[in-house]
């Protein structure tokens, strides 16, 4: 019997490596995976080209959609064709900065009524935790979403303050009966606050305001939580590589915690950025090269376990592009649909493999939250394919990002790596007619072989 797909390559990465395979796609799920000259049959089929290869698609488990309630600075429907142009075929959206913030049901369910007319990939959400909603995470658990974010110090957003320590590990107890998990914004309060203010155009001055003690204070008290609790915690957005000892500790003691970084501190340095460049504002901030390599070097060894996005995207207005005054303008990078070729492209030059590139950021996220059908080829995985061209080389162009608003870091960057076709369940993305999914953490499923 014919599959109602199948796709041939010549390199498609599977868990075991590179193979040359026939896949057959039936009901959006592989059912079959065959060596190269099987003879499938299919209703359709695509043929991966001999200079691209077969990809699973993408999970980035850290998007600020910020739909509804600030839509202008993104939405569903920008934010997720961006995505599919990334290769990126499943998003889990944070719980800011939209507006309500999901830190209740009735707000996730607000969050799932806009994003479900509008998703060109998967979308899962996770929750939120702010102070006095301790009594909302098992409803919001039962609903679905994939865990809880909190921050310790300000999130810039008046909607969704941080957390004091002590409630943190308050609610991580909660979390700790549920089975879900605590993601940290681990920034240290009362070490920022002590810091030197940032202000004006000057990123060096940016960078002092934002120490890496800060980072380094924050995670300790994650890990000193989550040992008290047994609750399973998660680094968010790595940038200090000072923790990396503390963290590899926790570890081996057999504590539960994960860590991910983001395409920006692997690819960008303090010392390149141009005083006035706003675009490159985030926190935690970009740190020194020195500083990037060890996070390299935590990535080969597992420290670190994925790779995704964080694009935290906002009007060009509040970016300041004009005064370029560090201590004002809005702190995110949007890059979304420049993941892949930003990380590939630098792994590249450091001799380290298109493999392990899409490890942190396929199967990697998707186990960090439990979806262990997406982010592999296998069968009885969701048919969520990308065709990848490793060796073509091309320069960003912000104006031509399907970011809503066009403002990126990486305007002018060459890069090598272009995403030319991305599958969700078997279906070519083709930017006009939504086929995305709400996911929830209640449906995530191991992947089934078939017979």
């Amino acid at each position: 019997m014919a599959h109602e797909l199948v796709v041939t390559a010549s390199r498609a990465l599977l868990p075991a490596g590179w193979q040359a395979v026939e896949i057959g796609v039936d009901d959006g799920a592989i059912t079959r995976i065959a060596p190269a000259g099987t003879g499938l049959q299919g209703l359709r089929t695509v043929e991966v080209p001999e200079d691209q290869v077969l990809l699973p698609g993408l999970v980035d488990s850290h998007v600020h959609v910020n739909e509804p309630g600030r839509t202008e600075w993104e939405g569903f429907a920008s934010a997720t064709r961006a995505a599919a142009a990334g290769g990126v075929t499943t998003i889990v959206d944070m719980p800011l900065n939209s507006i309500p913030p999901t830190v209740d049901p009735e707000a996730l369910q607000v969050k799932r009524a806009a994003a479900e007319v509008a998703a060109h990939v998967d979308i899962g959400f996770w929750g939120g935790a702010i102070p006095g909603n301790g009594e909302q995470l098992r409803p919001l658990h039962e609903q679905g979403v994939f865990g809880f974010k909190c921050f310790l110090e300000d999130s810039g957003v008046e909607e969704f303050p941080p957390l004091e320590p002590a409630e943190m590990e308050a609610d991580m107890t909660i979390l700790a009966e549920l089975g879900s998990m605590m993601i940290v914004h681990a920034e240290d309060h009362g070490t920022l606050l002590q810091a030197p203010q940032a202000s004006g155009r000057k990123y060096e001055d940016f960078l002092r305001s934002r120490p890496r003690e800060a980072e380094n204070v924050a995670i300790r008290a994650v890990i000193d939580a989550a040992r008290r609790t047994g609750a399973r915690a998660h680094i968010l957005h790595l940038s200090s590589a000072d923790a990396l000892p503390e963290i590899r500790a926790a570890r081996a003691e057999g504590l539960r915690l994960s860590v991910e970084t983001c395409p920006h501190y692997l690819v960008l340095a303090a010392e390149e950025i141009v005083d006035g460049a706003t675009t490159h504002k985030c926190c935690p901030p970009i740190r020194e090269a020195a500083n990037r390599d060890l996070l390299w070097e935590a990535l080969a060894d597992g420290t670190i376990d994925c790779v995704v996005s964080d694009h935290s995207p906002s009007t060009a207005e509040l970016k300041l592009l004009d005064t370029g005054d560090f201590g004002a303008a809005w702190g995110g990078i949007s890059s979304l649909q420049l993941g892949l070729p930003l990380v590939w492209s630098e792994a590249r030059a450091r001799g380290l493999e298109l493999s392990q590139v899409v490890g942190w950021m396929s199967s990697g996220p998707a186990d960090q939250v439990g979806l262990q059908d997406k982010g592999r080829i296998a069968e009885g995985a969701s048919a969520d394919l990308v065709v990848f061209a490793p060796e073509k080389s091309w320069s960003v162009e912000a104006e031509r990002l399907w970011h809503r608003n066009k403002v990126s870091a990486y305007d002018g960057r060459e890069l090598v790596g272009v995403v030319e076709v991305t599958l969700l369940r078997g279906q070519e993305i083709d930017f006009e007619t939504p086929r995305g999914r709400l996911i929830s953490r209640t449906e995530a499923a191991a992947p089934q072989p078939q017979s």
